[in-house]
């Protein structure tokens, strides 16, 4: 499906350092489970850049681009040396325009009436852009904790027989894109396809 035009996020912060894992590795999952989840269209190819600026062989700083079928592409801003902590995700739509803010729980979630589309006009243009700007709101979201809701959502599904909204087809998909990711990475940047 044609969800949005784009997906945008930015997961930074100062640390936690890792030896284990690359910033990739470690902070990728959460972004690719969201737009697993949320972009019907899966990706067909991704590029990776990052760098190790401490030279120790893990690159700690990393940006990640999916590319759909559709008229959807993905970003992903990835960072252990940031000055603050940030968790934000932009997605961009015809007609609304989304963001979520993580460390902001009073308004996490922000819905713009803002959006852009093509209108085919005949003449000597045929492609026209036309942006339309209307209100700002905050839908109520309750605060409550990522991994008791998982919890319970696992028990549930195992009490009534239901499959999870996360499985591991789910987890196999999310993982295909964080090797794809790493080969990209290790590479310069070059593209892989999925």
């Amino acid at each position: 499906g044609n969800l949005s035009y784009y997906f945008d996020s930015m997961r930074v912060n100062l640390g936690p350092f890792r030896h284990d894992a690359n910033v990739v590795w470690d902070l990728a999952p959460h972004d690719f489970s969201i737009i697993d989840y949320l972009i019907e269209d899966k990706p067909v190819a991704l590029s990776a850049s990052g760098k190790s600026l401490f030279g120790n062989g893990v690159e700690d700083v990393g940006y990640i681009t999916l590319y759909f079928h559709g008229n959807v592409i993905a970003h992903i801003n990835l960072n252990w040396l940031s000055p603050i902590k940030v968790r934000t995700t932009y997605i961009g739509g015809a007609k609304k325009m989304l963001v979520w803010d993580d460390l902001n729980p009073n308004e996490c979630i922000k819905i713009y009436d803002k959006g852009a589309v093509v209108e085919n006009r005949d003449g000597h243009c045929n492609h026209l852009v036309s942006a339309h700007s209307g209100d700002m709101w905050s839908p109520r979201v309750d605060q409550q904790e990522a991994l008791r809701l998982e919890v319970d959502h696992f028990v549930d599904c195992l009490l009534h027989d239901k499959a999870p909204l996360s499985d591991g087809y789910t987890g196999l998909r999310v993982v295909k894109l964080l090797e794809a990711a790493n080969t990209s990475l290790k590479t310069g940047g070059k593209l892989v396809y999925l």
